[in-house]
């Protein structure tokens, strides 16, 4: 008796450990940040400004895909993901967007949006980063520089500025640019 429990025991310490730990990237590690955006008054650069019935598309993405957190917002901030495999990201931002039927109202196939266009493009120079072996590598943006489309002929953002100079994205903890309006 005295040894098949010596020898289960023995069983029991060697695969205890052998044992791995799971690989899984707690939810709590920073990964690839994305670019914020504080929304100022044009009158009074110290306040932030609300923005209404916003909708952000993005340019060059799977059909000009709009983004679900921005499809008809108010908000006075905004949170963009940047492209990890091109050095360039676009968004379409549309102030008081509205959804106009082309005289349709029971067709939706040729339904578009309506509102204040306004092309901001982004870019930047990318640096992957070993996070951890369950994470693996997050993507962190150098040199951002974000540009307004100068052929707008009725823009809504008046102007924009980097929060720092050599602007770069590593985190989400505050605020990288701010455009007036």
């Amino acid at each position: 008796m005295r040894k098949r429990s010596l020898v289960l025991f023995v069983i029991i310490t060697i695969c205890y450990i052998s044992c791995e730990r799971d690989d899984i990237c707690p939810s709590s590690t920073p990964t690839t940040p994305r670019l914020i955006i504080d929304l100022l008054d044009v009158n009074n650069a110290d306040n932030k400004k609300r923005v209404f019935d916003l909708v952000v598309v993005g340019v060059g993405v799977a059909d000009d895909a709009i983004l679900a957190d921005y499809n008809f917002d108010d908000t006075d901030n905004l949170v963009l993901p940047l492209k990890t495999n091109e050095n360039t990201t676009q968004y379409r931002l549309i102030k008081e967007a509205t959804v106009n039927d082309a005289g349709t109202p029971d067709d939706t196939s040729d339904d578009f949006i309506d509102g204040n266009y306004d092309l901001i493009t982004i870019n930047y120079s990318r640096e992957e980063v070993y996070v951890s072996r369950a994470c693996g590598y997050k993507t962190i943006f150098k040199n951002v520089t974000l540009n307004l489309d100068a052929s707008d002929t009725d823009p809504w953002i008046i102007s924009r500025q980097p929060v720092t100079d050599n602007q770069s994205v590593e985190d989400e903890a505050a605020a990288h640019f701010t455009m007036s309006h």
